[in-house]
């Protein structure tokens, strides 16, 4: 079975940069389509990010377009969100995600696999 697993969360001021990692635990098929989602307590899931890996097609929602950057290395199986200028509001749980069907939906009932986690805290 695909596992992903996250690291790089952690706790930084406001304006700071941190990079999250999703490492699989296999190659990605070409077809794939990897997503960073993020969750606050009594807040629904909502996606940050997705690339789909086949051509390296990316797209933001609108709160992170501009300060953050979804990407993908197929030689490590590993896909990195890079957070810039980071926000309060940016406070949240991460969550790795893999579709293997390549549908890059929004519903993250869509998403076969999942990572663990991985909490960021920005603080003033």
């Amino acid at each position: 079975q695909v596992k992903l697993v996250e690291s790089g969360g952690g706790s930084v001021q406001v304006g700071g940069s941190l990079r999250l990692s999703c490492k699989a635990s296999g190659s990605a098929p070409r077809r794939a389509c990897m997503a960073w989602f993020r969750q606050v307590p009594g807040k629904e899931r909502e996606r940050v990010a997705f690339i789909y890996i086949g051509a390296f097609t990316t797209a933001y929602d609108d709160s992170v377009k501009g300060r953050f950057t979804i990407s993908h290395d197929h030689a490590s199986d590993t896909t990195y969100l890079q957070m810039n200028r980071l926000e309060p509001e940016d406070t949240a749980t991460y969550y790795c995600a893999a579709d293997f069907k390549g549908w890059c939906l929004l519903n993250p009932a869509q998403y076969n696999y999942w990572g663990q986690g991985t909490q960021v805290t920005v603080s003033s």
